[in-house]
C-alpha cells in the first residue's frame, strides 16, 4: 500500500512526485510510457514565461510568476540547464502596440517585474535580424529557456533518490474506490494507495472520470516545430513572441539551452489524442509566419520536425482540486502554457494539499541535490584531461555533432531513473540532437546500452517496448 500515486510522470508529475518526498510517505509514480517525460513534456516550445500574458486572478496567472521565481534555484540543485535570457513581444502595427499595453499592465496586475515596452529599432540595436515590420515590443527580463524534458528526467531521478518508486510501462485501465484507499489497476496489476494525484495530461479527463462524475474535458491541441542547426542559434538572443491569438502565444522563433534555434508552433485542437504526426502544409504555415519576425530565416537549416500535445481544458484555467465526489484524489489537469513555467510553484502547492490532507511529517532525510553530471563538450581542456584520467570513457567521443562522450552515455544509463532506450540516452545527453541525427553515433549508443544492461542488441528498442530497431542479421557469418 503506498501513501499517494502520482499518475503520469511528465514534468508535472515529476514535480510534485519531487516536493512529495519532502514528507515521510512512500510514493509511487506511475505512467505509461517505458520513460519519464514522453509525452507533452517532451515536445514544447521550452520556454518559462513571465506571466504577463494569463488573465488576472486565474490559476495560470498565480503560478506562472510563482513558478517563475524558482526555477533558478531549481535547476541549479537539479543541475539542470537553464538561462534566463528575457523574451519579446513583437508588435507589427499600430493596433498590435494597444495589445502590448494591454498586456504590460496585465504584467503589472500580475506582478510580473522587469518589464518594459520599446520601439522595433531599440529592440534591433540588440535583434539586428529582426525584421523592419516589427514597430515595438514588450520586453520582460525575466523570461527564459530550459530543456524540459530533462528537468523531468531531474525531478524523477531526485524523487527515486529521496525515496519514491517509478512505476513505468503501467497504463492504467481503472481505478476503484474502497472505503479507505484507491485501487489503481493497469495492464501490470493492481497499485493501493491512500491518495492519488492525477496528472496524466492529455488523458487526465479519462482519469478523473474514472472515480467521479465528469467535471471538465480536455481537447489535445497539437503543436508542430522546427529544430534549426546550431548554426542558427545566435540569430536571436531573445524568446521572439508575436502578439497572442485565442488560440495560443503564436509562433516563436527562440534559441534553445543547448544552442540550436526552435521554430513553432502552430495550434491544431484535435479529437485523437495520440496524433504526433507532422505536416507540410501546418510545417509550411509555420515557416512562413516566422518570415515575420526574421525575414531571412533559414528554415532550409532545419535538422528535425516534431510535433506535440498540449492538454486544452474547457474550463479556461488550470484544474488543481480534490475530486468533489472522490476524497483526496486530486486533479492536476488542464496544464497547458505556461504550466512548464507553473510546475515547481504547482507541485509545492500540492504537496502542502497532501500535508493538510493526513498531516504528515517532514522527510528529515530528503536531499534537494542531484548529483552532476559531466558535460564534456563544456569543459576546459585542463578540466577534459582531468576527467579522462579520472575514466578513460570520458575520451572516447560517440556522437561527433553534440561532442558526447561514451562516459556521459554510460553514467546516464547507471543513474536512477536511467536511460534504457535510445531516445532515452538522447534526452539525456543529447547524441542524436545533432546534424546527423543519429545515422553515426545510433548504433554504438545501441551497443553502450545493449552492454551496459546485459541484453542482445535485438532487445534495445528506441522508445517504447515495441519499437524494436534490429530484428536480425543482414548477412550470417
Amino acid at each position: 500500500m503506498f501513501d499517494v500515486a502520482v499518475i503520469g510522470a511528465g514534468v508535472i508529475g515529476t514535480a510534485i512526485c519531487r516536493e512529495l518526498t519532502r514528507l515521510d510517505l512512500n510514493i509511487a509514480l506511475i505512467d505509461r510510457e517505458n520513460d519519464v517525460s514522453n509525452g507533452t513534456t517532451k515536445a514544447n516550445s521550452a520556454i518559462v514565461h513571465a506571466g504577463y500574458d494569463c488573465t488576472e486572478g486565474s490559476l495560470m496567472a498565480k503560478f506562472n510568476v510563482l513558478g517563475n521565481k524558482m526555477f533558478d534555484k531549481l535547476c541549479d540543485e537539479l543541475d539542470v540547464e537553464f538561462k534566463r535570457i528575457g523574451s519579446y513581444v513583437l508588435a507589427f502595427s499600430k493596433e498590435e502596440e494597444e495589445e502590448l499595453k494591454n498586456l504590460y499592465q496585465r504584467g503589472l496586475n500580475n506582478n510580473v517585474p522587469d518589464m518594459h515596452i520599446v520601439s522595433g529599432d531599440e529592440i534591433r540595436k540588440t535583434e539586428p535580424h529582426l525584421s523592419e515590420e516589427v514597430v515595438a515590443g514588450l520586453l520582460a527580463k525575466t523570461g527564459g529557456i530550459v530543456g524540459p524534458f530533462e528537468l523531468a528526467i531531474a525531478l524523477a531521478e531526485n524523487a527515486v533518490d529521496n525515496g519514491a518508486k517509478l512505476l513505468l510501462n503501467n497504463e492504467v485501465k481503472d481505478i476503484k474506490k474502497e472505503e479507505d484507499h484507491y485501487t489503481i489497476i493497469t495492464n501490470k496489476g493492481e497499485i493501493k494507495a491512500k491518495y492519488v494525484i492525477n496528472a496524466a495530461g492529455v488523458y487526465a479527463d479519462e482519469i478523473h472520470n474514472m472515480v467521479a462524475k465528469p467535471t471538465f474535458k480536455i481537447t489535445p491541441r497539437r503543436g508542430q516545430y522546427y529544430v534549426l542547426d546550431k548554426s542558427c542559434g545566435s540569430l536571436v538572443n531573445h524568446v521572439m513572441f508575436q502578439c497572442p491569438t485565442k488560440l495560443g502565444k503564436g509562433v516563436l522563433v527562440t534559441p534553445t539551452v543547448h544552442g540550436n534555434l526552435l521554430v513553432g508552433p502552430d495550434a491544431q485542437d484535435l479529437d485523437d489524442k495520440e496524433a504526433l504526426e507532422t505536416t507540410s502544409e501546418r510545417l509550411s504555415f509555420i515557416a512562413n509566419a516566422a518570415k515575420k519576425t526574421v525575414k531571412n530565416i533559414p528554415i532550409n537549416m532545419a535538422i528535425t520536425e516534431f510535433s506535440g500535445l498540449r492538454a486544452q481544458p474547457d474550463v479556461g484555467d488550470f484544474i488543481i482540486e480534490e475530486a468533489k465526489d472522490a476524497k483526496n484524489f486530486i486533479d492536476v489537469a488542464g496544464i497547458k502554457s505556461p504550466g512548464l513555467s507553473s510546475a515547481p510553484a504547482i507541485a509545492d502547492y500540492v504537496m502542502n494539499m497532501v500535508k493538510d490532507m493526513g498531516e504528515f511529517k517532514e522527510n528529515k532525510n530528503f536531499s534537494p541535490i542531484r548529483r552532476k553530471m559531466v558535460r564534456f563538450d563544456q569543459l576546459s581542456d585542463q578540466e577534459k584531461a582531468k576527467v579522462i584520467k579520472e575514466d578513460e570513457r570520458y575520451g572516447r567521443v560517440i556522437c561527433r555533432c553534440e561532442n558526447i562522450t561514451e562516459g556521459e552515455i554510460i553514467d546516464c544509463i547507471k543513474r536512477n531513473v536511467g536511460a534504457t532506450t535510445v531516445d532515452g540516452v538522447k534526452k539525456r545527453v543529447r547524441p542524436g540532437m545533432g546534424r546527423c541525427q543519429g545515422g553515426f553515433c545510433g548504433p554504438r549508443v545501441m551497443e553502450i546500452i545493449a552492454k551496459e544492461l546485459d541484453k542482445d542488441m535485438k532487445e534495445v528498442v528506441k522508445t517504447s517496448l515495441d519499437s524494436n530497431m534490429l530484428v536480425g542479421r543482414t548477412k550470417n557469418q
